[in-house]
């Protein structure tokens, strides 16, 4: 492999950083002004990006991994930052003090794009 392969993998990783970073300064400021009303969803939406993202592209990156097409790793990061948005979403909820039956569609979508990007991402090659 090359280290472009790797440089792509880095690159990746660093944009997942980005979302983590912005994701948990985010959550600081809405939980300073939440009136000391806090939530779990909102603390932590930062670890998604983190645990889904940064983690696995940084260990692909050092195991100079393949890559897969694309459009795999497009539906990869979009399932991550659904389930984030989710959470960010549930926290303001929560913050608020209200719910909505329709917070489920993003665990439930961000689940599938998941699913969707590691089964292209593990598909082989024709060749």
């Amino acid at each position: 492999m090359s280290t472009s392969v790797e440089r792509v993998w880095l690159r990746r990783a660093l944009w997942q950083l980005g979302w983590t970073l912005f994701l948990a300064f985010f959550g600081a400021v809405y939980e300073l002004f939440g009136h000391e009303v806090y939530s779990y969803y909102m603390i932590y939406a930062f670890a998604l990006p983190l645990t889904l993202g940064v983690l696995p592209y940084v260990v692909l990156a050092r195991r100079e991994a393949r890559l897969p097409m694309r459009f795999a790793l497009q539906l990869w990061d979009s399932g991550v930052l659904t389930l984030a948005v989710g959470s960010v979403f549930k926290g303001v909820l929560d913050i608020f003090g209200t719910t909505n039956s329709l917070i489920a569609v993003y665990p439930a979508a961000g689940g599938l794009l998941l699913a969707a990007g590691l089964a292209l991402g593990l598909k082989k090659d024709k060749n």
